[in-house]
């Protein structure tokens, strides 16, 4: 049967980027499980998600791909699905996300490996090593930020990670590391900024009378809280719910965005398109 790969691709819309795609395929006898795909006609660009199952080396069907990008200017990604991301988790005092990735990778929910968790506070220490995972503790102040940032690049070379997950990490990540990670770390927040900053969002937003709570998992740029949004959940509220309620369902759509943000980027179903993304789910 062979192993199984993901290819994706972006490129100018023009006709012919299909058959090429799946005639180089069916040339090579490669087996498409999947394929999604989409034209934006505002931006003029298309965008293709193939999985297929191959008896091929990886090095050949790159370089295969590689003999189109001439023909249809196309920038593309091969993954090997056997291969699973490497995942480095960031979080400070709260727990649930952290505890929601830790138990999904564990019963194989998601197919990622975590490698470490960082956190600039002790507490889910315990939590972390509860699941023989290498916790990282590394305080920050705005004095030691470069330095402490440093670190972190630091561990992410060391397990060779391919993804960072802020999974409620609270401390804004510089410019210059969201520069080097660029494309590499999802973060999890409320949707209700830019409304309700600072402390106590949900006691904030029961004061406002909402009637709709939720969460937004993005990747991580220079912009604070407005990268290219991966996922989004939300939770329907009305005056029965104190602030206390409001946190909790808060946490729970929280977990769910961000689950669902880390499989579909381990599973290469998230394209950027400038500063949105394509997402194709299963």
């Amino acid at each position: 049967m062979g192993s199984e790969y993901v290819l994706t691709l972006s490129c100018p819309d023009k006709p012919g980027v299909v058959a090429a795609v799946s005639g180089l395929l069916a040339a090579r006898q490669c087996n498409i499980t999947e394929s999604q795909q989409f034209g934006d006609p505002v931006a003029g660009r298309f965008f293709m998600r193939v999985q297929f199952t191959s008896s091929l080396p990886e090095d050949e069907l790159r370089t295969a791909f590689a003999a189109l990008v001439p023909e249809i200017a196309m920038e593309f990604r091969l993954h090997d699905l056997g291969v699973k991301p490497r995942v480095l988790v960031m979080v400070s005092k709260l727990g649930h996300c952290l505890n929601d990735l830790l138990y999904r990778t564990r019963s194989g929910l998601l197919d990622i490996e975590i490698v470490a968790v960082v956190s600039n506070h002790p507490d889910m220490r315990p939590l972390t090593q509860s699941y023989g995972i290498d916790f990282h503790h590394l305080p920050v102040t705005p004095e030691t930020k470069p330095r402490q940032e440093a670190e972190v690049l630091t561990l992410v070379d060391h397990y060779r990670a391919d993804l960072v997950v802020l999974a409620r990490y609270m401390q804004v990540l510089s410019a210059d590391l969201c520069a080097k990670l660029s494309g590499r770390v999802i973060n999890i927040h409320h949707s209700f900024l830019p409304s309700f900053k600072g402390a106590k969002p949900y006691h904030q937003a029961y004061s406002r009378g909402v009637k709709l709570i939720g969460a937004t998992a993005h990747y991580v740029t220079a912009d604070l809280d407005e990268g290219p949004i991966i996922e989004q959940e939300v939770a329907r509220v009305d005056h029965t719910h104190s602030p206390d309620d409001l946190a909790a369902m808060g946490r729970d759509v929280e977990r769910l965005a961000l689950a669902r943000a880390v499989r579909w980027h381990a599973e290469q179903r998230v394209l950027l398109d400038g500063h949105k993304t394509i997402v194709f789910p299963r």
